[in-house]
């Protein structure tokens, strides 16, 4: 078990003041889309990415959180290690993670998966062994998601931290992912148009592991592109198959499990 400085710690009156006590801030990051505020933190001689919530949704994903890490654990997937409340809502502890987020999104300012030097940009441009590599662990990550029972939800290169220098990619920011399959009770799920799945705008949908099949579909047709306006394939046309039938627009059309989908795609690999 990892040894961290907050293993005793089940409340904190205010975060902040904690923080100061506990180490150094080293950097904060309260600009999100998901009313959440993170802070990069020093402490015991190591690094820490501290995450809190501002608003009562951002609190119900951060429950959401915990309830998904203790029932999955993968190597390409962050962990959490540790939990704790404070007068405004919930605070949970991850090891700091090297790598650049693909994509993230911002209050003031959004866009920036093309521009020259963009993590997004830079990715696209590996060698496709790299690509592949990547997105393999982005599928074997998933397969243990489907093991543990849960669903995809907000699944988006903005969840995908890439390391540059070790070519590793792990996942991060889970915290919408729910037990599955359940029943739509929203107008629409939270996440990224560009990755979701039609029946994620629709109330009284059935959402399950059809719908992370075309979450983890559109993941792979937008990462293994060398553009954003999906021109650019830099794959086969076996595996663009393969992408075809997991992102079809009627869930029966689909691969009925992450399980298929992973040995679809690794059989074209």
């Amino acid at each position: 078990m990892t040894t961290h400085p907050f293993r005793n710690v089940t409340h904190a009156a205010r975060l902040a003041p904690f923080l100061d006590r506990s180490g150094t801030v080293f950097r904060r990051f309260d600009e999100q889309d998901s009313g959440c505020v993170s802070y990069g933190l020093l402490a015991d001689k190591r690094r820490w990415f501290v995450k809190t919530a501002t608003t009562s949704e951002g609190v119900s994903s951060l429950r959401r959180a915990v309830s998904l890490h203790r029932s999955v654990s993968h190597p390409a997937v962050v962990p959490l290690v540790h939990s704790f409340t404070t007068d405004d809502g919930l605070v949970l502890v991850h090891p700091w993670t090297s790598g650049e987020v693909l994509y993230r999104p911002t209050r003031s300012r959004h866009g920036g998966r093309t521009a020259p030097g963009s993590p997004t940009a830079r990715f696209r441009a590996l060698p496709l062994p790299r690509v592949h590599a990547a997105l393999d662990a982005v599928l074997d990550a998933h397969l243990a998601v489907e093991a543990a029972g849960f669903v995809a939800v907000d699944l988006y290169d903005g969840s995908m931290l890439y390391d540059f220098d070790e070519h590793r990619m792990v996942l991060c920011d889970l915290d919408e992912y729910r037990r599955g399959p359940f029943v739509l009770d929203a107008d629409r799920l939270p996440g990224s148009t560009r990755y979701m799945a039609p029946e994620e705008f629709v109330r009284g949908a059935r959402i399950d592991l059809r719908t992370t099949v075309f979450t983890l579909g559109r993941a792979l047709r937008l990462l293994l592109d060398a553009g954003d306006d999906e021109k650019q394939w830099r794959g086969t046309p076996e595996q663009l198959e393969v992408v075809t039938t997991a992102t079809a627009r009627l869930p029966q059309d689909r691969f009925p499990s992450v399980r298929s989908l992973a040995d679809a795609w690794r059989s074209v690999v």
